[in-house]
């Protein structure tokens, strides 16, 4: 069952066909997902936004500008951060939003970011993250056992922050923690960097694609789901004009990483919500028994959680949905044994120590 934003996402040209009330139910649906930006961006290169009521074309103009005064910080702040890596000779590696609007790919048109995410090898994360504190990036108020548990059971240090310019930056050394079910070997990712300008890169475009499932099938709450498997349609689009082999090697690349079910979710839900393009066989080249006996269960969850949180959108059951898939999350990122110990350990640290919180 499709719905108003979904529509207007795949064909901008219909928002002339809306009324006023509909237009409201757009701005606010974009709004809640996230999304509002890559209306606007696309509205404006289709040159239609004009042609709206001026009090519903100023919010996509505004969402616009939004949007540039994002990638012009991002231009900034990256330069910034490359002279910190570059005192180390370790190469500056976007990931997720920071890599798709510095690499200006259609991904990224008119998509916000809340943060800058980089990913460096795990034996250079030390010295990465000494000289980025140099360069007047700190760490936030992180609690001891937090901080341990950052670096023994996660994929990334805690978070940074710049000292002026108060920009957050997530360092990471992998895709997933190393107590995820994937045992993934994040050296393979530093194999086939793309330049986008001098001395900063992105993963591949397999590995972005591979990356943005796995990013979004391990997640526990779904406020961006939505714009998130948005990214994976425009990728998935977009890519294979960049590369000949892409879909060749995308299942084969995916195996390689351990990460083949993430995949297999990214174009299955992809095709279901937005009706991305796909070669013939590859959902099941991508697929496994379990996965196939399993996917009812997870079009019930998924076909929800890709829903703005709007009552024109959710459909019932929604609640359930992703309460299951939070717990789905949790269960995801480390066994039983270690994650029951920590949720309870924050549990009483929330309730009997308000400072000992993430």
């Amino acid at each position: 069952m499709s719905f108003l934003l979904q529509q207007i996402l795949l064909d901008p040209q219909r928002v002339l066909e809306l009324n006023n009330e509909q237009l409201n139910q757009l701005l606010s649906q974009g709004r809640n997902a996230r999304l509002l930006g890559s209306i606007a961006v696309a509205l404006h290169r289709l040159g239609i936004d004009a042609q709206l009521p001026y009090n519903v074309e100023r919010h996509f103009q505004s969402a616009r500008l939004v949007h540039e005064k994002q990638k012009q910080d991002l231009i900034y702040d990256t330069d910034k951060i490359k002279l910190a890596l570059d005192s180390t000779n370790e190469k500056l590696v976007l990931l997720k939003g920071a890599a798709y609007l510095l690499a200006d790919l259609p991904v990224g048109r008119g998509r916000f970011i809340t943060d800058i995410d980089i990913i460096v090898p795990q034996r250079n994360i030390d010295a990465a993250e000494k000289a980025l504190m140099s360069f007047d990036w700190e760490r936030g108020e992180v609690s001891a056992y937090d901080d341990h548990y950052y670096r023994k059971w996660g994929h990334e240090i805690p978070p940074l922050a710049h000292k002026k310019r108060g920009t957050t930056l997530d360092v990471h050394h992998n895709i997933l923690p190393p107590t995820a079910g994937p045992d993934v070997n994040a050296d393979l990712l530093f194999e086939h960097l793309i330049e986008i300008k001098p001395g900063i890169y992105t993963l591949s475009w397999q590995d972005m694609v591979i990356h943005s499932a796995t990013h979004l099938f391990h997640e526990g709450e779904f406020h961006h789901g939505l714009r998130d498997l948005w990214d994976l349609d425009r990728m998935l689009r977009d890519f294979p004009n960049r590369d000949r082999y892409f879909w060749e090697g995308l299942v084969s690349r995916a195996q390689e990483l351990q990460l083949s079910a993430s995949l297999f979710h990214g174009l299955n839900y992809a095709q279901q919500v937005f009706g991305t393009p796909l070669p013939a066989g590859i959902l099941e080249a991508a697929s496994s028994r379990a996965l196939t006996w399993r996917k009812p269960i997870m079009d019930f969850l998924f076909l929800r959680a890709f829903r703005p949180d709007h009552p024109q959108c959710k459909l019932p059951h929604t609640e359930l949905a992703l309460n299951l898939l939070y717990l789905r999350s949790h269960y995801l990122r480390m066994p039983l044994y270690l994650l029951l110990p920590h949720l309870i350990r924050k549990a009483w640290v929330r309730r009997f120590d308000k400072k000992d919180t993430d």
